[in-house]
């Protein structure tokens, strides 16, 4: 196939668009392959939707390799399925909620679970008729609160997303690992950098549960990996390891001090170390009491939490939330503080917490026998030695302080590093969340039901796009791997005059007839404008067809590398053929 520049529905820009954030916004808008609507919603002009069909195609191919098969449901449904597993409500503002004209609620889809198990439901009904996996590949809605980087993270998005229904647990790790395997094998296909990291399921339910993230600094998930194992896992799903307990007998008395201006963990312990206490404090010999509030989904009211981390780390607010989910999470706001006097902003602590019934979760460092300086419950003083299990006991523990590189890998061997990355895929094992819901049962050999168990697995297939973009590019535009690449070879006419035309034309009809697609630029522009568009759209390989026909050679060249090759013009034909199959 030959796609001629001269009328292909495209326009390249120059300038960066002003709300491009990342190098992939930035560049597939310049190159003419997506255009802006509205925040979080883009078209996909024609260059654009080659790679995404590209993308698309590689996905489809894996999945039906490994015995799915493919379905496709509407995106607009009804809210009744919903309801019936109470993500109606947990899914909060995300959702995008509507009604018909008879006034029945709808909303746009967000993901399919519900849908998938009463369809099974609906076809099968005995053992004999499982295992069984089904996808499809459609739009998804979600009503991001802060669109951004384009299509990276936007309000309607292409999703793969496959479901297994088995009938036993068994069934359910060969179903999960099934679709494991095909996800390495996407995404090696897309030469993606990329990593496995095992994840919270948060709104999805269900117990095991990986991500696939491809490396980027770009990325908006911090993940971290040992130095010294296989340990991988989204800083949401980071376990602390916690120390062993204390004996709390030989420990001192609690003692409480006045701490004048000592509102913050720094100058706390400034005035502790000059206070002649006989030791020295650091910040993680005190215990910080972060206050917020939590809503169930569904309810008005909030809720008071404690959570209490040592001095020395920041609470991490996506741990926090992975943590309380599906509940909302917010931090007090003055108004809240003067609701509950009990609370001496800078100077909280346990105490006032329990006598007030507010309920008070710890980091897991915070075990039996530790001594903690924290906040007394009045204005500049603090208690110096309460200990955990003697002078208070938190209601349990909770995983939000942050994870810092270098603290110990929950799988004791080495420490972690931390990097970020883009989520491209997302794997879970749900179990009977969903037939649970809708009685999803298989009749069995016995004549007794058997509750099936279900898996739900999911791929960005239009953020892959982004992604692949994030990372192959370079300062002069986009490098596509040929996998993807909106055309096999792009051949620019560098010259004006009929014989240079003309041997343009004939190679790419050449190329056409070996079945290579290819992007033919017979524009009419300056050389210098045909050779910044060949960089900035990113076809892995170029051909310049100009002067140095008139001595019988082609110049082809390797857009990733930058290296150029002379080719004789009678066998470019050949050696384009060999080069974009190898």
């Amino acid at each position: 196939m030959i796609t001629r520049m001269s009328s292909l529905f495209l326009r390249t820009l120059r300038e960066d668009p002003a709300d491009a954030e990342v190098p992939s916004h930035r560049l597939l808008v310049r190159a003419g392959y997506v255009r802006r609507v509205a925040p979080g919603g883009y078209s996909w002009l024609p260059l654009g939707l080659k790679v995404l069909r590209n993308v698309e195609r590689i996905v489809r191919e894996e999945m039906d390799a490994m015995g799915a098969q493919e379905i496709q449901f509407p995106a607009l449904l009804p809210r009744e399925p919903y309801e019936a597993t109470g993500r109606w409500t947990e899914y909060g503002d995300n959702l995008f909620r509507l009604k018909d004209r008879k006034k029945a609620d709808y909303l746009l889809g967000p993901t399919h679970e519900e849908l998938f198990a009463l369809t099974v439901k609906g076809e099968y009904s005995s053992y004999k008729d499982y295992p069984v996996i089904l996808y499809q590949i459609q739009t998804k809605y979600r009503d991001e609160a802060r669109p951004r980087a384009g299509i990276l993270r936007g309000r309607e998005f292409l999703m793969k997303d496959s479901y297994s229904f088995d009938l036993d647990d068994a069934g359910l790790v060969n179903s999960y690992n099934l679709h494991r395997d095909a996800y390495i094998k996407i995404f090696d296909r897309l030469g993606i950098s990329y990593v496995i990291v095992s994840a919270m399921s948060g709104a999805m339910g269900g117990s095991a549960s990986e991500e696939f993230l491809a490396e980027a600094e770009t990325g908006e998930d911090t993940f971290v990996r040992s130095t010294e194992s296989g340990f991988a896992a989204n800083v949401e799903a980071v376990v602390t390891p916690a120390p062993p307990a204390q004996s709390t007998a030989d420990k001192p008395a609690a003692q409480v001090h006045h701490t004048p201006d000592t509102p913050t963990i720094e100058t706390l312990v400034d005035f502790l170390n000059a206070a002649g206490l006989g030791r020295t404090f650091t910040a993680a010999d005190t215990l910080k009491n972060v206050m917020v509030k939590t809503r169930a989904p569904g309810e008005d009211k909030w809720q008071l939490l404690a959570v209490g981390v040592p001095g020395d780390r920041e609470v991490d607010f996506k741990r926090l939330e992975a943590a309380v989910t599906p509940a909302d999470v917010a931090i007090l706001e003055e108004a809240d503080f003067a609701a509950n006097p009990f609370l001496v902003k800078g100077y909280i602590g346990p105490k006032a917490l329990q006598n007030n019934g507010v309920r008070y979760l710890v980091d897991p460092r915070v075990v039996t026998g530790t001594a903690w300086v924290t906040g007394a419950d009045k204005a500049d003083h603090h208690v110096v030695d309460l200990v955990a299990g003697r002078d208070f006991t938190p209601d349990g523990t909770i995983e939000a302080a942050e994870v810092r590189a270098g603290d110990p890998s929950p799988d004791g061997r080495g420490t972690l590093v931390a990097a970020r990355g883009i989520e491209v895929g997302h794997i879970f094992q749900l179990g009977r969340k969903y037939a649970d819901a809708f009685a999803l049962d298989a009749l069995g050999a016995d004549s007794k039901p058997i509750r099936i168990t279900m898996g739900s697995y999911g791929i960005g297939v239009s953020r892959l796009v982004a992604v692949i973009a994030e990372q192959s590019h370079d300062e002069h535009g986009l490098v596509w791997p040929r996998a993807v690449s909106p055309a096999d070879v792009h051949i620019v006419i560098a010259g004006k005059d009929d014989a240079v035309r003309a041997g343009g034309e004939r190679l790419a009809a050449e190329l056409d007839e070996a079945g290579l697609s290819v992007l033919l630029d017979d524009r009419t522009a300056t050389p210098g404008v045909k050779f910044a568009d060949a960089e900035l759209v990113g076809v892995p390989t170029i051909v310049v067809v100009g002067r140095g026909l008139a001595s019988g050679v082609v110049e082809v060249k390797d857009r990733a590398t930058g290296e150029r090759t002379e080719v004789a013009v009678d066998d470019a034909a050949s050696h384009l053929v060999a080069l974009t199959r190898r």
